[in-house]
């Protein structure tokens, strides 16, 4: 969070938002007692929308330092995914081809926005921590970059699904679904949800909201493929690539 951004906090120009409110106080280290207190208050409107074209404008680097300081304070991160293989997952070749879709970054940014979101993936090697992806086949074949790219992609979802604390589901192509993929989310712990939509990331701590998308998570879940049948799956994709 930027010195500017929080001055105008402080001194009242500027609303937080839940999610800011509970950064600065993580950050302070507040009692859970007094934190729980105030984010209640915070939580008088608790779903927020904020649109990507401001985050944007403000730097979608920062976007990424800002997704990377609410996983570091996650013990437990379920995350569903129906469009594109998660952030924690890519790899740096995958990644920029994510952020050179429409409307595409600048040189730059794009480069600044990468090398955060891959900063981000050191906590998956926290083994205090859990993390449970679930993620659509037709994402491992949907194709943004080069056949070779997406390979060695694939490649590494292999690899990381065989990390002590990271379990990685592949919802198969045929059987009977669950339910549809309307949207990406990721959920925190039972404390909070974010969800992505073509115009905007929502967050929500409603329980009502928390609990639905965790039931949506389990579902998805319980019909995905794990272990060494989710990596004959995507070695099965990935081959598909390869000349």
């Amino acid at each position: 969070m930027s010195a500017a951004k929080l001055s105008k906090i402080e001194t009242g120009r500027a609303l937080p938002t839940v999610r800011d409110v509970e950064l600065i106080l993580s950050a302070l280290k507040v009692s859970e007692e007094a934190k729980e207190q105030l984010l209640t208050a915070a939580r008088a409107e608790v779903t927020e929308a904020t649109a990507w074209r401001l985050l944007r404008r403000m730097g979608p680097w920062k976007h990424q330092q800002a997704i990377r300081a609410i996983e570091k304070t996650t013990v437990t991160l379920r995350l569903f995914q129906g469009q594109l293989v998660p952030g924690l997952l890519q790899t740096p070749e995958y990644a920029t081809a994510v952020f050179s879709l429409p409307p595409a970054l600048p040189e730059e940014t794009r480069t600044r926005t990468v090398a955060a979101r891959l900063e981000r993936q050191a906590v998956l090697y926290e083994e205090s921590r859990a993390f449970h992806f679930v993620i659509c086949e037709h994402v491992l074949r949907w194709r943004i970059c080069e056949p070779a790219v997406m390979a060695v992609q694939l490649d590494r979802l292999v690899s990381l699904s065989r990390l002590p604390n990271v379990t990685i589901g592949v919802v198969p192509l045929t059987g009977r679904m669950p339910d549809f993929p309307m949207t990406c989310f990721s959920l925190h712990d039972d404390r909070l949800v974010m969800i992505e939509t073509f115009h905007s990331e929502i967050t929500t701590r409603d329980p009502k909201d928390v609990r639905l998308y965790l039931e949506t998570f389990e579902r998805f879940s319980a019909v995905a493929r794990y272990g060494d049948d989710m990596r004959a799956t995507v070695e099965g994709v990935r081959n598909g690539f390869l000349p």
